[in-house]
């Protein structure tokens, strides 16, 4: 089949920079027995081609308009045009996320007469006021989220935990993680003993993710284990306040901010971890869980996401903006490598069910329906 997989970016030609893994994954998979055109909005300014993993992407570039309609409207002309100059009779299409990529996939595929798949992916269902996050904090947003949810021929989400809200709409919605390449990724259970102890937080910085409680967590569990190490690696899109709050705070000296890193050089961090520490306020599912757990690595984190589902067997969750209590997790697993290890054992096996070529057969599995479904055009 030819399938056209919408994203926002994560596709960089190059592989190693600016690309979400999980997607990688996917479309090298994908791309084994089908036709996959990538469409990518944001990747770079101007609008290009390349190939990468065995699909065509097609980058947008920017779009100048004054208004979010007139922005989807020129993204819907663009891409139709561009299916249309990689040979069109295009079988299925697949929006990640649902607003705005999913909303103009579905725009598109109305158009063609195509069905779509749409995948919840970010803060769409939700609505953080205290730090302006999410797509239900207007009526204009909600409107269109919801109106993307039902026009789609199906919907994942890729944990329990955001497919409750999405349920509401879409009760059909399928539970569907993207999975990690556990080839990349894999790693032995087993650490060095420590002390020194090495924590791992692979994120952005910014307010979703909630460094600030993080640290806060830090500086409580130097008290317990003085010889502990945390190394945070994602842009920082916060100005260095982190880093000066790890100064204030008096850890500094134990924590590394290390900024943007290619994956090539995260996974043998992950490899060489205790823990991976989680402190985000959302997470709909938590690719990067996924990827610790593939390495061999337990999470100690909040109760969102895929760690949600892993608790109490394969890691460890807790309330949100809660340092005391993440602390607790970190120290009480330290002192306890037995445990430890059990949880990491368990976190791998959970990695290795929903792993990227489990993904991709759940996925194609999805394509067939709709494509079979009648009102559809199938080929």
């Amino acid at each position: 089949m030819k399938i056209a997989l919408l994203v926002p970016g994560g596709v960089d030609r190059s592989g190693r920079v600016r690309v979400i893994p999980v997607l990688l994954a996917l479309i090298e998979r994908l791309a084994r027995s089908h036709q996959v055109v990538v469409i990518t909005f944001h990747q770079e300014p101007e609008p290009c081609e390349y190939s990468l993993l065995g699909a065509r992407v097609i980058n947008l570039g920017q779009v100048a308009a004054r208004t979010s309609l007139g922005r989807i409207s020129a993204w819907v002309n663009r891409v139709h045009s561009a299916l249309n100059a990689a040979g069109g009779n295009v079988d299925v299409l697949h929006g990640f996320w649902v607003h705005p990529v999913g909303t103009v996939s579905v725009a598109v595929g109305a158009w063609l007469r195509v069905p779509v798949v749409i995948s919840v992916g970010g803060g769409e269902m939700v609505w953080l006021p205290e730090i302006g996050y999410g797509g239900q904090g207007t009526w204009r947003s909600r409107s269109a989220i919801s109106m993307t949810l039902r026009r789609a021929s199906a919907v994942t989400a890729g944990s329990e935990y955001a497919l409750r809200p999405v349920a509401a709409i879409r009760p059909d919605a399928l539970r569907l993680p993207l999975g990690v390449d556990l080839h990349t990724f894999h790693g032995p259970v087993e650490r060095s003993a420590g002390p020194p102890w090495r924590l791992l937080h692979v994120a952005g910085l910014n307010p979703v993710k909630d460094q600030t409680t993080l640290l806060r967590a830090m500086r409580l569990v130097l008290e317990k284990h003085p010889h502990t190490h945390l190394d945070c690696v994602g842009v920082d899109t916060l100005g260095s306040r982190m880093q000066n709050l790890a100064h204030d705070l008096g850890i500094h000296a134990a924590v590394r901010f290390h900024g943007f890193r290619p994956l090539d050089e995260i996974v043998p961090m992950y490899r060489a971890a205790h823990l991976y520490v989680q402190s985000s306020l959302h997470e709909s599912m938590g690719a990067a869980v996924l990827e610790a757990a593939a390495s061999g690595l337990p999470t100690v984190g909040t109760n969102l996401g895929v760690l949600a589902e892993m608790a109490l067997q394969a890691g460890v969750a807790i309330p949100v903006k809660d340092p005391a209590d993440l602390a607790g997790g970190i120290v009480h697993l330290l002192d306890h490598p037995d445990r430890r290890q059990s949880l990491a054992r368990a976190a791998q096996a959970f990695s290795e069910t929903y792993d990227a070529d489990w993904t991709a057969a759940q996925l194609q599995a999805v394509y067939d329906r709709v494509i079979r479904k009648p009102g559809w055009r199938g080929r």
